[in-house]
């Protein structure tokens, strides 16, 4: 194996964390709105460090450009839904979480 190939490695894993930590925000906090920032937030992050392991790993510049537009839009989709579900909530009335 190579240096490449050993950050493409700890790039994958980091991304996976990232994911891991966005479940548990998901999961953890206690209304949509904290949740939908920890989720997004931390996809975003997880994604963009997955295609950049995987670009390092892609066997030409066209995957590798596919790999990035893929990652734009979902980028923008995410961003997108978050703000729809997060307008939805706020006009069916559901307030923030105060303890």
């Amino acid at each position: 194996m190579t240096a490449t190939d050993y950050i493409a490695a700890c790039l994958l894993v980091l991304g996976g964390i990232f994911f891991f930590a966005g479940t548990a925000g998901l999961l953890r906090l206690p209304d949509v709105y904290t949740r939908l920032h920890a989720l997004t937030k931390a996809d975003n992050v997880g994604l963009g460090l997955i295609v950049s392991g995987l670009i390092l790993q892609a066997e030409s510049w066209l995957v590798a450009c596919k790999l990035l537009l893929i990652w734009l839009l979902v980028l923008f989709a995410g961003a997108s839904v978050s703000h729809l579900i997060a307008r939805r909530a706020r006009h069916k009335g559901i307030r923030v979480w105060r303890p």
